[in-house]
């Protein structure tokens, strides 16, 4: 099958075109970029001399020959190329926001500041968490085109490692659950500003949209999804960190009732409630995630802490932001649509150093 990815030459779309070139079931790409239209991928990623011999297109000539598309494009772009995939019958995969709210143009509106061109996409548009969705991935697959609204990178992080908490009930009613997430630089784009300019960033560590970064009603939502309770409220601070990549993400949880003596059950709980999941790993009790150990994998590591009281569960969450994050996640996507071996071309073993 060929794969499209309109946007090829931001980060995100580079790390896509790197794991799809080497994605078993994928035999072509066809990328476009507005930025180099005309000019050739390996020139402007020469890491991909030998690899990838492609020139960078327009996105209709994507959207012509490709079996399914990406689009790694700014917020508000990507309906009409998502419209275009719709009425040919092929799958559109979203790196963006424009389809992580289902029709609820409303929340897209007062977070991002941009409406629906096409309402209508977005009433069948699925959120593309497989720890959550992964059935209803499917079932939209099963029904002819889907669209999949890849998440973002932050709630990745940080709902996964509070999804079993609030499933089995740990966390205490009217909890307010702290999370505190630091980011590698990448997470700002490939596109320079003055935040991300090295001397602005290098050997300091800042924190940014304080609780009212536009992740925040995402990972509200999916706590939502996730208990039958009232969802807790949440205080959400990102931070950026000197590092090109990775995400380290802490909660503080609110437990219930104090786990004196139950730190082992609560860890089982983890390891059970993950057990099925192919890129989750919750770590043994003591160790602790690190970004250092999820570079380049599509890996969530989770690590499990109490405060000295044991009255608060503390979760560390560790991904690379452009691969789980991003373009790893997306074709994890890929692969319960097509049916393929979930794992297929994701199982790069993480880079240490």
């Amino acid at each position: 099958m060929k794969a499209g990815v309109i946007g090829a030459t931001g980060y995100a779309g580079a790390e896509l075109v790197r794991i799809l070139a080497g994605h078993p079931e994928i035999d072509g790409l066809i990328l476009s970029s507005v930025s180099f239209e005309g000019e050739h991928f390996e020139d402007v990623y020469p890491n991909m001399l030998e690899r990838i011999c492609a020139p960078l297109v327009k996105a209709e000539e994507v959207i012509s020959a490709a079996g399914i598309v990406f689009a790694a494009l700014p917020h508000g772009v990507g309906e009409p190329y998502a419209k275009a995939c719709v009425e040919k019958g092929i799958p559109f995969i979203d790196l963006s926001a424009d389809f992580r709210f289902g029709d609820d143009e409303i929340t897209f509106n007062a977070w991002y500041g941009k409406s629906y061109q096409y309402p209508e996409l977005h009433k069948n548009a699925v959120y593309g968490l497989p720890e959550l969705n992964r059935n209803r991935i499917r079932e939209l697959a099963a029904g002819g085109a889907a669209i999949i609204g890849n998440p973002g990178c932050y709630p990745t992080g940080a709902s996964l490692g509070v999804f079993p908490a609030l499933a089995k009930g740990l966390a205490a009613a009217s909890a307010t659950i702290i999370i505190d997430s630091v980011s590698g630089i990448s997470g700002g784009g490939r596109e320079p500003s003055r935040s991300f300019h090295y001397p602005e960033c290098a050997d300091s560590v800042t924190p940014y949209k304080i609780d009212s970064h536009r992740h925040r009603p995402e990972i509200m939502r999916n706590f939502a999804a996730m208990t039958a309770a009232a969802a807790p409220e949440i205080i959400f601070t990102p931070h950026l960190a000197p590092m090109n990549r990775g995400i380290l993400s802490t909660m503080y949880i609110p437990l219930a009732a104090p786990a004196r003596d139950h730190a082992a059950t609560i860890h089982a709980l983890y390891t059970d409630f993950y057990h099925a999941e192919p890129f989750v790993r919750v770590l043994p009790l003591g160790a602790i995630a690190a970004t250092n150990r999820v570079r380049q994998s599509n890996y969530c590591d989770i690590s499990i802490h109490f405060d000295h009281r044991e009255s608060t569960l503390i979760v560390v969450t560790a991904i690379d932001n452009m691969v789980k994050g991003a373009a790893g996640q997306a074709v994890q996507n890929m692969n319960i649509i097509c049916g393929f071996n979930e794992r297929a071309g994701l199982e790069m073993i993480p880079a240490l150093f």
